[in-house]
């Protein structure tokens, strides 16, 4: 009896830590006072420790998939090799304003082992610039976090927010 107990509260206690019950990503797109504006091409991945690219998260770009190149980080660490649609995480590019991205944490749950992550954010713009931000988190949260980076010219504010029930 104490064995099935104790193998219980081991069970419970490890869905306790692990259940996310929001994996959400505000990213904020500056208006650039330009008089050609083109919208940004966005991706967000999330990369262990050593650099590699574990999760896919988001793809933003319009039919043009010549200029996905342009996200050159991106591009290098996972996009050449995909295929359209790219995980099936992709949408169209944002105007300037702030959007909220809200991923699906239980897939997030099932492919992140613990350790230490960066949330990834690359915006590459037709006629501009590039930019990329990193949001380090280590997983598993026990707590909400939340974790915010700013960019300086194709991005403003990034915030990556973590949250248990």
């Amino acid at each position: 009896m104490k064995k099935f107990i104790s193998i219980t509260l081991i069970a419970w206690s490890m869905l306790a830590t692990s259940q996310v019950s929001e994996f959400s990503i505000n990213i904020d797109i500056p208006k650039i006072n330009v008089s050609e504006y083109h919208a940004p091409y966005i991706a967000t991945w999330i990369e262990n420790d050593q650099g590699k690219t574990v999760i896919a998260t988001s793809l933003w770009y319009d039919q043009q998939e010549k200029w996905l190149k342009d996200i050159r980080q991106w591009w290098r660490r996972t996009g050449r090799n995909q295929s359209p649609p790219y995980d099936g995480v992709t949408g169209a590019t944002r105007r300037p304003g702030m959007h909220k991205l809200v991923l699906q944490a239980a897939e997030i749950e099932q492919q992140l082992l613990a350790g230490n992550y960066k949330l990834m954010i690359e915006a590459s713009r037709e006629v501009g610039g590039r930019e990329v931000l990193s949001l380090p988190f280590t997983w598993p949260v026990k707590t909400t976090l939340t974790v915010s980076a700013q960019g300086e010219h194709e991005l403003g504010k990034v915030t990556l927010t973590i949250s248990n029930p």
